[in-house]
């Protein structure tokens, strides 16, 4: 008995310090990742896919960004006929956030191009008010890579001030596709996979959770 509780207490032992090297080389890595890291300016980041997840990721950045006391601007693109919690929220709670929606819907229930088109052209006029103000830390653009896939606006114009905004500004672009300029200009890409969704074995949207 006395003997297998030594094993035991050896194996412990091993596993360990075993551990506890792996943790040091491991932490060694971040380290060194962490001091090669010197480039100090905001960031394009792309969070697309067909996943859900992208616009409340970027609704997530918009709170740490507010925690830090930073300027904030939402521009919504599609959605807007039906209300969400992030747009009571901001409209109820938080007056210093610049927020706008395009506040035509879904394309495919508007089903006119030319009006959609119009639309999308009078909402980015606010995207590039947002892009050329070097107060604002963080500008979230909420849907915007629809407007490129159905060629609401144009591609150029679009990359072209997202590239040129004040250099500590970091802009959130959201939806699925865009495209791959955008793609190329983006500093950080995250595809979010569909792997299972509610709503596809008849589950309703839920209030607070999808919208």
């Amino acid at each position: 008995m006395e003997n297998e509780q030594n094993n035991d207490l050896h194996g412990n032992d091993k596993k360990n310090a075993k551990h506890k090297a792996s943790m040091q080389k491991q932490k060694a890595k971040v380290d060194a990742n962490i001091a090669a890291a010197d480039i100090e300016r905001g960031l394009i980041v792309l969070l697309t896919g067909n996943g859900k997840g992208k616009s409340s990721s970027a609704f997530g950045m918009l709170l740490r960004s507010l925690g830090y006391g930073h300027k904030v601007g939402v521009v919504q693109f599609i959605k807007g006929v039906q209300l969400s919690g992030e747009e009571i929220f901001i409209r109820d709670h938080l007056p210093q956030v610049y927020f706008q929606q395009m506040g035509t819907g879904f394309t495919w229930n508007t089903q006119d191009r030319s009006s959609d088109i119009a639309a999308a052209e009078a909402t980015w006029a606010h995207a590039e008010k947002l892009l050329k103000d070097p107060a604002y830390n963080l500008v979230i653009l909420d849907e915007l890579t629809y407007m490129l896939a159905y060629q609401y606006l144009d591609e150029e114009r679009v990359l072209n001030a997202l590239q040129n905004r004040p250099r500590e500004q970091t802009v959130v672009v959201t939806g699925r596709g865009g495209g791959s300029a955008l793609r190329e200009i983006a500093d950080t890409v995250s595809d979010i996979d569909d792997v299972k969704h509610a709503f596809r074995a008849g589950v309703k949207a839920r209030q607070g959770v999808d919208y």
